[in-house]
């Protein structure tokens, strides 16, 4: 299976979630054997952590493309199309070269199968980015780890840097009960020889700092920049190089920057790239994180409304949204003024999520006081049903309606709500939305291919 279309290669690539989620190197190590082990020649940062992974990805590599280095970047989920996943420069692979690159992995991990199991869809994307970026040259890699650390198929990989963002409660089936498991599960990738970097506090950081110890690993742990202003553009924060302006929304961001700045540093002490502090200023205004907080001016004239987008899958990642919109609601569609419309939210979440927690941290922000909730459904095997996550808010707001489908839910908002709009609980959700509203030359598939 060498020459397959886009099409072919998806479906190919699809097919493989029957096999779901299996923890485990032996799979990804045997296929990127057979590939002659193209990541043993590139060297960058494994990034793993509860929330903020593909935040501190946006930043730091916004900060290398502009100091000149080639950089390869692995954000995930994708929203749109799969070749998100594989970028070099801020450019997501070409519908060609993914299709051959699935094609060439595709009988290789056939072959593993009959030793090893059945390798899945995570572990043929991971061997897919790793040959790219040794074919391509590139300079710096930056690989956002999938789930946990330890058994995720990234982990085939050490880059010389190990940067972890924080440690909270979420895929617990996989990582454990406890904040201890969880970090213990993501302080794993760090590895001897290693330069490490984290911005987690509490029993997270106790666990991180023993595996480094133990391993005689330098690690910086970094605490949140200062906030010093945010309007609806991002935020400006304190950094050594003076006040900074940062390209991403919300408070949180400040922990992300942080991260991200102790990353460039790791990056310069293990002797992969040096990026100076003009360059920090031009790469951290200019990032951007599709989806995650991104704002979208929808309509024309007086009729122009806005669209908040974020996924806000998980407890910690609502509390960020919350915040957020209660510091954006005065640069928002009517201000912030006694008689400004009311927010509309429209949501879906799978079911397996800690959904009681999500709903209970959105309704803790004043800016959705009285606004009006739309519960959807995603329409996949773990998707929580329209109807049960209307009855999750029905003790919390007032007005909460229900609508099939997440066009139908998105239709509904753009015709009734009086204010500005924000669609969340799931980057499944976001994606469908933004695809709606953002056309991106270099993200249009070829015809005949669904990317979800």
């Amino acid at each position: 299976m060498s020459r397959l279309t886009y099409a072919e290669a998806l479906g190919a690539l699809q097919a493989r979630g029957r096999f779901g989620t299996r923890l485990g190197l032996g799979r990804i190590r045997a296929i990127l054997r057979e590939l002659d082990d193209p990541q043993h020649g590139l060297r960058g940062a494994l990034i793993a952590g509860t929330n903020g992974k593909g935040s501190v990805l946006a930043l730091a590599g916004s900060v290398l493309r502009a100091a000149g280095f080639r950089v390869g970047e692995t954000p995930k989920p994708h929203l749109v199309s799969y070749r998100e996943r594989l970028q070099i420069d801020g450019r997501p692979v070409d519908a060609a070269t993914f299709a051959r690159l699935v094609g060439e992995v595709l009988p290789i991990a056939d072959r593993v199968a009959r030793r090893h199991g059945n390798p899945t869809e995570f572990e043929i994307l991971t061997a897919v980015v790793f040959r790219w970026f040794a074919e391509q040259g590139v300079d710096v890699a930056l690989v956002e780890v999938g789930l946990g650390g330890r058994l995720d198929a990234t982990h085939a990989w050490d880059g010389g840097v190990a940067a972890i963002t924080n440690v909270d409660l979420d895929h617990t089936a996989w990582l454990g009960p406890t904040i201890a498991t969880i970090a213990r599960e993501k302080a794993a990738i760090i590895e001897r020889g290693d330069f490490a970097v984290t911005g987690a506090t509490g029993e997270g950081l106790v666990v991180i700092r023993r595996r480094a110890r133990r391993l005689h690993v330098p690690l910086a742990e970094m605490g949140p920049a200062v906030v010093l202003d945010l309007d609806r553009d991002g935020i400006v924060v304190e950094r050594a190089g003076g006040p900074t302006r940062v390209g991403l929304r919300g408070r949180h961001q400040a922990a992300n920057v942080a991260v991200a700045d102790g990353l460039l540093d790791a990056l310069e002490d293990a002797g992969i790239a040096r990026v100076g502090p003009e360059e920090r200023r031009q790469g951290f205004a200019a990032a951007r994180w599709p989806g995650r907080l991104e704002l979208l001016p929808v309509g024309t004239g007086a009729a122009t409304r806005d669209v908040l987008l974020d996924g806000a899958h998980n407890p910690a990642g609502a509390t960020a949204l919350a915040r957020a919109l209660d510091d954006l609601r005065p640069f928002l569609t009517g201000g912030a003024t006694s008689d400004a419309p009311p927010i509309t939210l429209v949501m879906a979440t799978m079911s397996d999520k800690d959904v009681d927690g999500v709903v209970a941290a959105l309704a803790g922000a004043e800016a959705l006081a009285g606004a009006r909730i739309i519960c959807t459904d995603l329409g996949l095997p773990r998707s929580l049903a329209a109807d049960d996550l209307a009855r999750r808010w029905a003790t919390r707001a007032s007005g909460v309606a229900v609508e099939p489908t997440p066009d139908a839910a998105f239709d509904r908002a753009l015709r009734e709500a009086p204010g500005p709009i924000v669609v969340a609980g799931s980057l499944y959700l976001v994606g469908g939305i933004r695809g709606r509203l953002v056309d991106e030359p270099d993200l249009r598939d070829p015809e005949g291919s669904s990317p979800r």
